[in-house]
């Protein structure tokens, strides 16, 4: 069975936006730090190595996810995040959508089916793990369904007071690992504790 896989960016205060969906909280102001970039980039590129498909959220395909992807991948070769860039590319992605029956982007498929039925039957096909990165709304759902089987969540060491959460009622997470680096970014990687444990 594969599993479905979450990493967010998350703030100390438990958002994963601001209230209209910033995320300028993301890129910690002062001066970067070389190595703590190389280490996310690293673990981006061994989650999405380990996985060959992406769900994403209408509201996320529709705002140029895959065309800055592609982008990055097609023409800046330099840039540090290309590894992951050719991924994402090159993953099947899977956009849900209860409206649209097309959006751009290399290997996207639109569907308009029940979301807890399609991701139970993508789950039981052959092949690598899923990964889902955002939106809030799609997130929120996946979580509610309980469809999430690994939480990556990157705790940024910045609160913004107010903005959009996954979590829209009680979930019992259980630590797996923890990583802090250098920037002050902590990945936590939970698993979900069934209910009744």
């Amino acid at each position: 069975m594969r599993k479905l896989k979450l990493q967010i960016q998350m703030t100390i205060d438990g958002f994963v936006g601001g209230p209209n969906g910033e995320n300028d909280w993301v890129v910690l102001p002062g001066t970067p730090d070389p190595e703590a970039l190389k280490q996310m980039i690293g673990f981006g590129v061994e989650l999405a190595t380990g996985c060959d498909t992406l769900l994403l959220g209408r509201k996320l395909a529709g705002n140029g996810f895959c065309t800055y992807w592609e982008n990055v991948a097609d023409n800046q070769p330099d840039n540090p995040w290309n590894p992951l860039a050719k991924l994402i590319t090159d993953h099947r992605k899977i956009a849900f959508s209860s409206s649209e029956t097309n959006l751009p982007g290399r290997n996207l498929e639109v569907e308009n089916g029940d979301l807890a039925t399609v991701v139970q039957v993508l789950k039981e096909q052959p092949g690598k793990d899923i990964l889902v990165y955002g939106g809030a709304d799609f997130v929120s759902s996946l979580i509610s369904l309980n469809l999430v089987d690994e939480y990556y969540l990157i705790v940024n060491p910045v609160a913004i007071g107010a903005g959009l959460s996954i979590f829209k009622e009680r979930k019992i997470l259980k630590l797996e690992s923890s990583t802090a680096f250098k920037s002050g970014k902590v990945l936590n990687k939970y698993l979900p504790v069934p209910v009744g444990s």
